[in-house]
């Protein structure tokens, strides 16, 4: 809990006025609380929500209580993802723009597979940049972990391949692709993500079995826009939220499961290897609203 705490600290600071124990609300105006709520990139519709149950007579729990049911209800049902997973091996695709984390990201991912007795391999695909495949093979060193990478120019979907055949040779239980960070207005490099699917399915059928986008918390609800473009071109089955440390815009998490249907699977609380955790949504709720251990008021 104290990692979420920590993480959400701008978030909460933004949020306070409004989900705070301690606040009279009696004394804001209705717009004031809209502002507070809409800032933090909460959705128009769910701070709505939230504007109607505050001016609810009710009296039957707590704030903490009646809002943050509301709010888990927003972000559904949990969803773990399970490591040893079928078949082996296991190839998840990473999408996001530029700048994103996707690269530091499936490092940590790769760490995590480790850290449960398995053997994972990452793949880097980002043959658009210079350093794009290098930076992923330094991480791998590091972690300590196969690699397969192309050249600057090289056909991103071939060295996907080139990644699955030699995970199933080396007997790889997980392969993390690292994609080209794209912006989703570049139809050219979107409409290479297919391409990249259909070169891993070619070699092993169903592949990849996990796709997931990787959202900077920093922009809010304009990663959501992201996320819908890239959604439309290749079926996202999760979404890996980073940077939430250096974000007061975390109530756009409110917005995937309405906007996207996809579930929020890890989150960025750090820059550290073990700051990428499965999403809680119960300790992300909890962490807005924590008032150093004062908000158990029964009434407003």
């Amino acid at each position: 809990m104290a990692g979420w705490l920590g993480a959400l600290k701008k978030t909460r600071n933004l949020l306070g006025k409004v989900f705070s124990a301690k606040t009279n609300l009696e004394e804001m105006e209705v717009d004031e609380i809209e502002e507070i709520l809409l800032r933090s990139d909460v959705p128009v519709r769910l701070t709505m929500a939230i504007v109607d149950e505050l001016e609810s007579p009710s009296r039957k729990a707590s704030r903490k209580e009646r809002l943050g049911a509301m709010l888990l209800k927003e972000l559904g049902e949990a969803k773990t993802f399970e490591w040893e997973a079928e078949p082996k091996p296991h190839v998840i695709l990473l999408l996001g723009v530029n700048g994103s984390g996707k690269t530091t990201t499936a490092a940590k991912l790769a760490t995590r597979a480790l850290g449960r007795g398995l053997k994972p391999m990452l793949c880097g695909s980002d043959t658009f940049r210079a350093a794009g495949s290098s930076q992923l093979k330094l991480w791998s060193e590091r972690v300590g972990c196969d690699f397969v990478g192309g050249e600057m120019g090289h056909d991103a979907a071939g060295v996907a391949f080139n990644a699955v055949d030699s995970a199933l040779e080396k007997s790889c239980d997980v392969v993390l692709v690292d994609t080209a960070g794209r912006m989703h207005t570049k139809t050219p490099l979107m409409d290479e993500l297919p391409k990249m699917c259909r070169a891993m399915n070619k070699r092993l059928p169903g592949a990849p079995h996990e796709v997931w986008m990787v959202l900077d918390a920093s922009l809010g609800q304009n990663a959501i826009i992201q996320a819908k473009q890239f959604n439309e071109v290749v079926a996202l089955t999760g979404i890996v939220v980073t940077k939430l440390d250096g974000s007061s815009k975390a109530g756009f998490l409110f917005s995937v499961r309405a906007e996207l249907n996809v579930p929020i699977l890890f989150a960025g609380l750090g820059e550290g290897e073990a700051d990428l955790v499965p999403f809680n949504a119960n300790e992300f709720v909890d962490a807005l609203f924590d008032d150093n251990g004062e908000s158990t008021d029964s009434t407003d």
